[in-house]
């Protein structure tokens, strides 16, 4: 690198940084025409060009810093930053798979942290939008009814990929989740069916039978996680047979139900965790056990009487 390029270099770099892009770009010029080998002037010339969202100047710039940097036997960083920057500028212009194609070329050159990530990116950029392409409500409805036709005839293991397919096409759509739910129910996979209620009930909250369902999975074993269940399903509709029958059989499950098995069981439910660890709420039941008359005032706040009345169904205080 001559003394003379450097020096144009050093001023496209003020440049740059106090933002005259134009200004840096004739000196990085300058600096080329000087000497022309030099990989780092392409480079600082496309970081400008980027500067200012000439992204297809950029790709031409940085191309010809690969060929100038390859040809001159540059250090395999300089070649691979050119190549990543082309791939940021295909990002930019909304062509992630041609993007995809320069950051693997830069990876190939020198495998760097950044350059992975931004690889990474781009990557999930193109599986999001492949996934958006492949959805199709009315292929959704179709794989639906071929579930439903298997589940009919008691064939729920068959079933499951017919409405695994139906959410891939539309994966906002409640039904198909329940659906599944049902069939890992009837296959003893609890863990799953729960996840599939959990996504009915985050997706629509007034879908019921994502609470009924829930609540059936809960009732032997978590009888009081159950009971708020139904108790959800009852406010979206209050004459719901179902969660009436539910809401009994909880009750007469909690009135059987020792003390002390109700609370151990209890203090597996995440929401009585997060109440037991919220140190307002520690300061607060301890001011309670020390001094009853300081409920009544505490109670006076919704929110606290919210969380203290969920400890009191769980069994986890209790009302003197």
């Amino acid at each position: 690198m001559s003394s003379d390029a450097l020096k144009k270099k050093e001023l496209g770099n003020a440049a740059y940084k106090a933002k005259k892009f134009d200004e840096a770009i004739a000196f990085y010029d300058e600096a080329i025409a000087l000497d022309g080998t030099e990989i780092t002037f392409y480079n600082n010339k496309g970081a400008v060009h980027f500067e200012k969202a000439e992204y297809d100047l950029v790709i031409s710039v940085c191309k010809t810093a690969v060929e100038v940097g390859q040809s001159n036997r540059s250090p395999y960083q300089h070649v691979a930053k050119s190549l990543a920057r082309i791939g940021k500028a295909y990002t930019k212009k909304s062509d992630p798979k041609q993007a995809l194609v320069y950051y693997d070329k830069a990876i190939t050159e020198h495998r760097s942290d950044v350059i992975l990530r931004e690889r990474q990116e781009v990557l999930k950029t193109i599986k999001e939008l492949e996934r958006l392409a492949y959805e199709c409500p009315e292929k959704a409805i179709e794989e639906k009814n071929k579930g439903n036709e298997l589940f009919k005839k008691g064939d729920y293991a068959g079933a499951i990929p017919f409405y695994t397919e139906a959410i891939k096409r539309n994966p906002r759509e409640c039904v198909p989740f329940s659906n599944r739910a049902a069939c890992y129910t009837k296959l003893l996979e609890f863990g799953l069916a729960m996840q599939d209620c959990d996504t009915c009930i985050k997706l629509d909250p007034k879908f019921i039978k994502g609470y009924l369902r829930k609540a059936a999975l809960l009732r032997i074993e978590q009888p009081q996680e159950a009971f708020d269940m139904y108790q959800k399903a009852l406010e979206i509709d209050e004459n719901n047979n179902e969660a009436k029958q539910g809401v009994q059989f909880c009750m007469n499950a909690l009135r059987n139900q020792a003390p002390e098995e109700r609370a151990k069981a209890a203090m597996n439910n995440p929401e009585i965790q997060e109440i037991l660890k919220d140190p307002a709420m520690q300061v607060i039941l301890e001011q309670m056990q020390k001094d009853p008359t300081a409920a009544q005032e505490h109670l006076k706040n919704p929110a606290v009487a919210d969380k203290f009345s969920k400890l009191v169904k769980a069994g986890i205080v209790s009302l003197r």
